[in-house]
């Protein structure tokens, strides 16, 4: 079964080390930084990807749909917000859609119809991770590496059967 990511944009860049420092500069920057890494975790991973952007502030006559290299790239119309649009693909898309945000509301919302959710920062974090492994650098400013721990897990158990899942299709990252 392949997973369709739906990324709420700027959540994820405004979440972001690396993204938010280019949206403080232009909101272009951080769109199009978003759209590269994207595009090279595709590469990696064949999923299907959608970002989703409000559409106040999209580009000047710029297309409600887009796709720039192999990333479905939509901007809410006038009066819509972008979290209906992810809502409405996760009530569409349910068990194949991976729901990428911060916002609880989105989160809950796309969970309540059987889609798996991940945060904003856990996500780039796994996607920075797989592209640099590939061979594709992100610049960032302060790297924080392993640290050693002694901290227990404590004893198993098993997690309910929408959690599973959720880290099933969240492993596949």
């Amino acid at each position: 079964m392949s997973i369709h990511i739906i990324i709420d944009g700027y959540n994820l860049i405004r979440q972001s080390k690396t993204f938010g420092h280019l949206d403080r500069q232009s909101m272009q920057m951080g769109r199009e930084a978003l759209v590269n890494i994207l595009a090279a975790y595709r590469k990696i991973k064949s999923h299907k990807i959608t970002v989703i952007f409000d559409g106040t502030h999209a580009p000047y006559l710029s297309p409600a749909q887009d796709r720039i290299r192999g990333i479905a790239v939509k901007f809410s119309r006038n009066g819509e917000s972008a979290d209906s649009v992810i809502k409405h693909l996760a009530r569409r898309e349910r068990q194949k859609a991976l729901v990428v945000s911060s916002d609880r509301e989105i989160v809950n919302s796309a969970a309540s119809y059987g889609a798996a959710t991940i945060g904003a920062e856990e996500f780039e974090n796994k996607i920075t991770m797989a592209v640099e492994m590939d061979g594709f650098t992100v610049e960032e400013d302060d790297q924080e590496g392993w640290k050693l721990t002694t901290k227990k897990k404590g004893p198993r158990r098993r997690l309910p059967k929408r959690k599973r899942r959720n880290k099933i299709k969240i492993k596949k990252l």
